[in-house]
């Protein structure tokens, strides 16, 4: 538990955010249906309709985005100040005895460091590809909940259903994904930013309380 206790804790904290996104969003459905005029549904029909899987696709699509462009903009880009930056000079992959790979590898480093060929390559890029596979399932998962609940709105108000294709390139799919797309970037660039001139004792998201402004990836 102490060793992990900050994925434990995270992980906690996510069921809980979706259990309670569940129930409040079974209501808030239900209380639109019965606006309608249409029956209520079961919580379990809920949470397997295309209805909720579009609310929960749509925000998580959005920030594995942004854990992707993040990681792979800090391998070339650098924010002087920031401890979520490398130093000016460093940009780029690293040597090969700075990420402790072939025969810088120590004896308890990964297996796949220690070796060359496409298994190196893919646990070099692992981190990337596996947030990139996830943004991209959600995304479609997005689109192909979304397009289902469109139609459903548009049979509501006697309109014809158009296709996954047709939806994908719609106001409605953008206007979803855009909106919280937006959120992740501010989110993101005002921890780089405001990194550089706060502090946060303890926390490793921090420089040292007594650190310049204008030093970079400062280790407490």
């Amino acid at each position: 538990m102490r060793n992990h206790g900050l994925s434990i804790a995270f992980g906690a904290a996510f069921l809980v955010a979706l259990v309670g996104q569940s129930i409040a969003g079974f209501f808030v459905f239900n209380a639109e249906q019965q606006s309608h005029g249409a029956d209520p549904v079961a919580f379990g029909d809920f949470v397997t309709s295309s209805q909720f899987l579009v609310d929960v696709a749509e925000n998580w699509q959005s920030e594995y985005l942004q854990f992707f462009l993040f990681i792979f903009a800090t391998i070339w880009l650098v924010q002087r100040g920031s401890p979520e930056s490398k130093k000016r000079g460093e940009e780029g992959l690293g040597t090969d005895e700075e990420q402790l790979v072939h025969e810088h590898a120590r004896a308890d480093s990964p297996k796949w460091a220690k070796v060359r060929g496409w298994r190196h390559a893919l646990l070099s890029n692992s981190l990337l590809l596996t947030m990139g596979t996830i943004f991209v399932l959600s995304w479609l998962a997005q689109s192909l909940a979304g397009v289902t609940v469109f139609n459903e709105e548009q049979a509501q108000h006697g309109e014809a259903a158009i296709g996954w294709l047709d939806y994908i390139v719609s106001a409605d799919f953008w206007n979803r994904t855009l909106q919280n797309w937006q959120s992740e970037f501010l989110a993101v660039g005002s921890m780089i930013a405001l990194s550089i001139y706060l502090r946060q004792r303890g926390s490793p998201e921090s420089k040292q309380v007594g650190a310049p402004h204008g030093e970079t990836d400062v280790s407490p």
